[in-house]
């Protein structure tokens, strides 16, 4: 069980929000994140009914696009609890095996030049590259397969991603990787 310092809301007492307990839990073993949001339903309502449901599974930007950038960020960040859903998430929309095995060399990988282009955005937002930056080269990149308004809801996933992720991270509602950059334990 993850060690979060907030309040749970016990499984019985979730209401509403017990499906998505039921499935975090199916998927991770662990639904810290529902027990502890819970306690502010309108912000539970937030991540998981306007941003997840209508923009990250819905929008304007193909599912498989928004669930590459998702796992390459989770990845990078080395969230445990979202690779647990995540990856299973990515292979539902259609990235297989050999694609997620690939992610960390993915020019050289066994993806698409749209999605080579897309993952290469998500390298320039993650938490862990403070210079990130939008150069000539990928913007071009991206216009090849993506409108701007598509660039910019990819972005915006991302952003949201990242920011939940990094939240998690601080409030420890989510277990992390041997490998997370984000590791208080780990004295810089």
């Amino acid at each position: 069980m993850i060690n979060t310092l907030l309040t749970r809301v016990p499984p019985d007492q979730l209401g509403d929000w017990r499906g998505a307990y039921d499935t975090m839990q199916g998927l991770t073993g662990d639904a810290t994140f529902v027990e502890v949001f819970a306690q502010a339903p309108e912000l539970l309502q937030f991540v998981m009914g306007q941003f997840y449901m209508p923009l990250f599974f819905g929008g304007r930007v193909e599912q498989r696009y928004k669930q590459l950038v998702r796992l390459k960020l989770s990845l990078e960040h080395g969230c445990r609890t979202c690779n647990k859903q995540n990856v299973p998430g990515a292979l539902a929309a259609g990235i297989t095996q050999a694609q997620v095995d690939a992610m960390d060399a993915y020019e050289a990988g066994p993806f698409t030049e749209a999605e080579k282009a897309v993952i290469a955005y998500a390298d320039q937002v993650k938490m862990t590259n403070h210079q990130g930056h939008m150069t000539p080269e990928l913007l071009a990149r991206l216009r090849a397969h993506f409108s701007e308004p598509e660039i910019l809801e990819l972005g915006v996933v991302m952003a949201v991603i990242s920011g939940m992720a990094k939240l998690s991270f601080v409030l420890e509602l989510v277990e992390r990787e041997p490998t997370c950059p984000f590791n208080p334990d780990v004295v810089a």
